[in-house]
């Protein structure tokens, strides 16, 4: 029988799709939880229907749409902002060099 690898077994701190999928998850039910609702009370807040919302928790399948209702349900649609703002880094020292310019923020 082959034994099957994955590569976060050798490099723990690797991000995989399904690494990612399984912490957004666990947070997402964590905090659900932690607001006291029922996975029943949360979809007809958001709108969404609870299979889909069972699916998320459970598989890690759902719409964007249907994700964004339920953050907006929890008060954290504003999470979704900092999607894809890290600049790509392609050269470090054009990047230290933009960084010591950039003025303060206070």
């Amino acid at each position: 029988m082959k034994q099957r690898f994955e590569l976060t077994d050798f490099f723990p701190d690797i991000k995989t799709t399904d690494t990612v999928l399984y912490d957004l998850t666990t947070r997402f039910r964590a905090r659900r939880k932690e607001m006291k609702l029922s996975r029943m009370a949360l979809a007809k807040e958001a709108k969404v229907s609870y299979a889909s919302l069972r699916r998320f928790e459970e598989q890690g399948d759902i719409s964007l749409n249907s994700l964004l209702k339920l953050a907006q349900a929890m008060d954290m649609l504003d999470d979704f902002d900092k999607l894809f703002t890290t600049p790509k880094i392609t050269n470090l020292k054009e990047y230290l060099y933009k960084r010591e310019r950039k003025p303060d923020k206070k």
